[in-house]
């Protein structure tokens, strides 16, 4: 029989995922899984005494399975992984194509096929779906997990909103495979993934094809600036949003911006990302009739 923990977040999203566990645990008991249900403990890698199992399925947004990837990448193991989306932010779950029904997500994973997808890695530290700094992109961390279990995304439009009085240009040198260029930066997106809480911004981007999409919206007056994004985000192309398709990005500046890993704490300056290709297996749901 194949073994499996199902790893899941009490404080994830506006429901409590803990509330289904007997009937996930259910769904693949039927598949022929021994599976334990495990909640959490951010204080301790989830993976010790667990190096042997055959799938470890977590229930969570992107911040929980962004530390289930590092715990195991810690360990140096390589056990698939499938992905419950029960989190305020589930982009990297939406990219895989995992049902936002937790039972239904369940079934996915249990019946599903293990794929090799994409991850991200800044300074030793890995990412799922997305790497940021600038405006808006560590409003996630200081938004207070009460207020996001209440009313869910809106939290983070709503202290997203404080940031404008200190926005301010990060001056950068930057090496994107081998091309070296000077850029005065007001955001930075680095996606593995193709969303960022669940707006499309990397139109090009797959998790399988071995390369991050990289948008740059360069420091002018706030005005242009601001429209700038949204005609980015209708679909336009303005010159001041550079987009880079690239393995590797070597990045340095004078000043130590915080930064942003899956809505978690990133790397300090200077930042050396690289996409690892198939660097992780997960657990997809099947394609019809296969």
């Amino acid at each position: 029989m194949k073994s499996a923990v199902f790893l899941y977040n009490t404080q994830s999203g506006k429901c409590k995922i803990g509330h289904c566990t007997d009937s996930i645990c259910t769904v693949f008991r039927a598949y022929g899984y021994e599976i334990t249900p495990q909640p959490i403990d951010f204080e301790a890698n989830p993976f010790d005494g667990n190096e042997q199992i055959s799938l470890m399925v977590v229930a969570g947004g992107d911040g929980t399975v962004n530390y289930v990837v590092n715990s195991m990448k810690s360990k140096g193991l390589d056990i698939p992984l499938g992905v419950i989306p029960a989190g305020t932010a589930n982009d990297f779950a939406g990219a895989l194509g995992m049902s936002h029904k937790p039972l239904e997500a369940a079934r996915q994973i249990a019946s599903g096929a293990i794929d090799r997808v994409d991850c991200g890695c800044v300074n030793g530290l890995y990412f799922v779906n997305i790497f940021s700094f600038g405006i808006f992109t560590t409003t996630s961390q200081r938004t207070p997990d009460e207020r996001k279990h209440k009313i869910g995304k809106l939290a983070y439009i709503i202290e997203g909103v404080k940031e404008f009085p200190a926005m301010h240009a990060v001056p950068l040198q930057v090496v994107a495979d081998g091309e070296a260029f000077d850029f005065n930066s007001l955001m930075v997106l680095v996606f593995n993934g193709e969303t960022a809480g669940g707006f499309r911004l990397a139109r090009r981007s797959s998790i399988k094809d071995g390369l991050f999409d990289c948008l740059m919206l360069e420091k002018k007056n706030f005005l242009r600036s601001t429209l700038a994004m949204g005609r980015y985000l209708l679909g336009g192309n303005p010159k001041i949003v550079r987009h880079l398709r690239v393995r590797a990005l070597d990045i340095v500046s004078t000043l130590n911006e915080p930064t942003d890993v899956d809505g978690q704490k990133g790397a300090e300056f200077p930042l050396h990302i690289e996409c690892i290709a198939g660097g992780l297996r997960v657990m997809c749901p099947r394609e019809e009739g296969k």
